[in-house]
């Protein structure tokens, strides 16, 4: 078993707290994603898996043993960096199975576990080359194999697609999730990029500011994510977000919208009358003028990307909204927009921030 388990899990430097008591369980086989914006504590606590950091308080365990002293050699993870850490001197071969030749591993099992990785990487026609004769990408799928020839417990990823192109990003994204698949191993992956995260992730652990947000699935975090900052992160163009006053009224909350009203069914929820955040994602706003009630909005902003049309536009008060379109919507800034809002699509959060009601249009 290769399972997870963080317990109370903090990080200090000094006087200054960087992870904040991190209680997280990554089953066995599963591809966790931590996900977070720049400086939350993702790769600090990647490295305090991996036993690059020490851990200040709390408990990691590793396949149900305890790993939290044990030092980086014994845990049996693997890491694969950012940077891609490859030596210049060296061949693809040589730095494939450049730490299994360290640990004294006899030259036979060298040479057939780099085999196997070069194999499953599409690395083998380039064996004999050295790093300063591949692409970006190739010197990444170097570093992943140099990772799974040690054949580790667990695989740590420290934002390893950053310094691609975006074309390759998308390529590498497909590998590595073909690599989880066949390898079936436990993997935890660091990332900036919710698109990442939403396109790999069995289960997705967001951070801010040290703490856990939320953890749960990519469509769990979209559909239903527990407070502003993860409904805001989670989702390319992020929520829409509207300062609103709302009524409650059988079994539903009413809300004001400038030039309109409308109801959302409260199943059950306890929604507090008066100040309260309207949640509304881009793709769930119609630009048609179909839906529950119809707002005018001006165009302030367009972007024609083929396949869609991103709109950026003004309500009568003032607000504005990202409005996510079909590809061939033609409106240009300053003209008029009918905006639909379907009530089932609508979130509610409270004035901490926190959801009381998920937008669900399967409901």
């Amino acid at each position: 078993m290769a399972d997870v388990s963080l317990r109370g899990v903090k990080k200090q430097f000094g006087a200054l707290s960087v992870i904040k008591g991190v209680d997280l369980d990554v089953k066995d086989g599963e591809f966790c994603v931590f996900v977070g914006p720049s400086g939350c504590g993702k790769s600090t606590l990647l490295r305090m898996i991996a036993g690059l950091e020490d851990i200040t308080a709390g408990s990691l365990a590793i396949g149900g043993q305890d790993m939290t002293s044990i030092g980086p050699s014994e845990r049996g993870v693997a890491m694969v960096f950012q940077s891609y850490a490859l030596y210049p001197h060296m061949t693809v071969e040589e730095n494939i199975g450049f730490g299994l030749k360290m640990t004294g591993q006899p030259k036979a099992l060298i040479a057939e576990r780099t085999a196997v990785a070069a194999k499953m990487l599409q690395l083998e026609p380039l064996l004999q080359r050295k790093p300063g004769q591949l692409s970006g990408g190739q010197r990444q799928r170097v570093a992943i194999g140099r990772a799974i020839v040690r054949n580790p417990e667990v695989f740590l990823f420290d934002e390893p697609l950053s310094n691609l192109d975006a074309a390759l990003r998308v390529q590498m994204r497909t590998e590595l999730s073909k690599l989880h698949q066949d390898l079936k191993a436990t993997m935890i992956y660091v990332t900036h990029d919710q698109v990442e995260a939403m396109t790999m992730a069995d289960k997705i652990v967001v951070l801010s500011a040290g703490k856990i947000e939320q953890v749960g699935s990519p469509l769990e975090l979209y559909h239903r994510p527990n407070n502003l900052f993860v409904a805001g992160f989670i989702g390319s163009p992020k929520m829409n977000f509207l300062k609103v006053q709302a009524t409650a009224a059988d079994g539903a909350a009413v809300v004001r919208l400038p030039g309109a009203e409308i109801s959302i069914p409260t199943l059950g929820a306890s929604v507090p009358a008066g100040d309260l955040t309207l949640g509304l994602r881009p793709e769930h706003i119609d630009a048609t003028g179909h839906g529950d009630v119809v707002i005018e909005a001006t165009v302030k902003l367009a972007e024609y990307l083929g396949s869609e049309t991103l709109f950026f536009v003004t309500l009568a008060d003032g607000s504005e909204l990202a409005v996510k379109a079909d590809g061939l919507a033609s409106e240009k800034p300053g003209q008029t927009l009918r905006l639909g809002i379907n009530a089932k699509a609508c979130h509610l959060f409270d004035k901490d921030g926190k959801a009381v009601i998920n937008g669900d249009l399967t409901r």
